[in-house]
């Protein structure tokens, strides 16, 4: 494979990611209303409605969790290309389901389609990142693939909130479906979904398959070594972090800063941001400096720290600071991490970086419900927790990590 034809796969898998993220972006600041519109209209009590939001929010997780290992080992076995094509059609399916919902039980069926089919494109699109890269620039294209995610994180939320808001009066009704304003930022999603996978079909080339597995046995002591469990441990505790303080700032902000939407907004923005930049940076000259090792190191101790003091600072600007310390430190554990699982075994990438994949959905299932039980107890308990599980995990897990040294098939 040449060098154009490598760089053309590596867009064409960073732009399944971005539109993916794009759409999951997209939902966060109009999630909240659209619930409380249908729910309304469903006539249902409004003290459900936060109820609601919430395991909105978490089912979608959860059936990822689910499925994910079953796309991973359908990728090994068939290719990545034939997997990310039918994530992607789930993935304009799902919106076009979300946007022309009139009732809660049609929000629940497209949140939940797909959590099934969108598992498959992260996870495989990762591992297909992997097939094409050597193992010396692996961390560098990881964390591309994390700029890809961020970047949808970044600019959804900003789409979503201005497309919401559009004055457009539109009201057509066609059988159980209907559209309207709240339609047109998962309708816009979906069109752009449905392009991007008219593109990948025409121009990605599928992965070479991997050969089938040896024997069970083999598979058993392989995926669960030591390096892989701590591996683990570590994607779920980051993973578990991040999704606590994404819920619980937004309350915080809310009901103890007195930010109004905007200026939570800008923070989550900058967090945003601030993974996408100094992601690639920490992946192309960190090792320069520290090892993977000492990077991840570093990075939980300065997101855990972060944490830590965050509550005792009520200052919009020195908010926005910890939260960009807090960022940075996420930006230097997070391609290292990944590449450090892809790394572990060239026969199933896929199905390992799928395995953390479902960790990660636990952390993202728990850290919204901890992190709100917590906050009844007062808004120290839930930053001050999180921190302190970091360097619980940082002084436990990662010293008998040698990441040099990574059993490989």
């Amino acid at each position: 494979m040449d060098r154009k034809e490598k760089l053309n796969r590596i867009f064409l898998i960073l732009l399944s990611l971005f539109v993916v993220m794009l759409g999951y972006g997209i939902l966060l600041p109009t999630l909240p209303y659209y619930t409380e519109r249908l729910a309304l209209k469903d006539n249902l009590d409004t003290d459900l409605i936060n109820f609601h939001i919430g395991l909105l929010t978490s089912i979608y997780p959860f059936f990822q969790l689910v499925f994910v290992v079953v796309w991973g080992k359908l990728s090994d076995k068939y290719g990545r290309k034939p997997i990310i094509i039918i994530g992607l059609i789930g993935f304009v399916i799902m919106q076009l389901l979300t946007g022309l919902a009139t009732s809660l039980t049609m929000l629940y069926v497209a949140r939940i389609f797909g959590g099934i089919f969108t598992s498959s494109v992260i996870p495989v699109s990762n591992a297909y990142l992997s097939d094409i890269t050597s193992e010396k620039r692996r961390t560098k294209i990881m964390a591309w693939s994390g700029v890809s995610i961020s970047s949808g994180l970044i600019f959804g939320p900003v789409i979503g909130g201005f497309l919401s808001q559009t004055d457009l009066h539109l009201e057509y009704s066609f059988g159980q479906l209907h559209l309207n304003q709240f339609s047109i930022p998962f309708v816009f999603v979906a069109i752009v979904g449905l392009m991007v996978l008219f593109i990948v079909v025409k121009w990605l080339q599928n992965s070479k398959q991997v050969s089938k597995f040896k024997s069970k046995k083999v598979i058993f002591h392989f995926s669960f070594s030591r390096y892989f469990v701590a591996l683990l441990l570590l994607s779920f505790v980051i993973q578990f972090v991040v999704t606590l303080f994404e819920t619980v700032f937004s309350i915080y902000g809310k009901d103890e800063l007195a930010f109004n939407s905007n200026q939570v907004g800008i923070g989550f923005m900058l967090c945003g941001s601030v993974m996408a930049i100094l992601q690639p940076v920490f992946a192309s000259y960190g090792e320069k400096i520290l090892s993977a090792k000492n990077q991840i190191a570093l990075g939980l101790l300065i997101s855990g720290i972060s944490l830590i003091i965050f509550p005792f600072f009520n200052n919009e600007f020195l908010v926005y600071g910890l939260i960009v310390v807090f960022a940075a430190g996420g930006a230097m554990v997070t391609p290292n991490l990944l590449s450090a699982v892809s790394l572990i075994s060239k026969k199933n990438t896929g199905r390992n970086i799928s395995i953390q994949s479902s960790t990660n959905s636990i952390g993202q299932i728990l850290g919204p419900i901890i992190g709100t039980w917590l906050v009844a107890g007062g808004f120290y308990y839930p930053f001050i927790i999180a921190g302190v599980s970091i360097l619980l995990t940082l002084g436990l897990i990662l010293p008998s990590l040698n990441l040099d040294k990574l059993n490989k098939e």
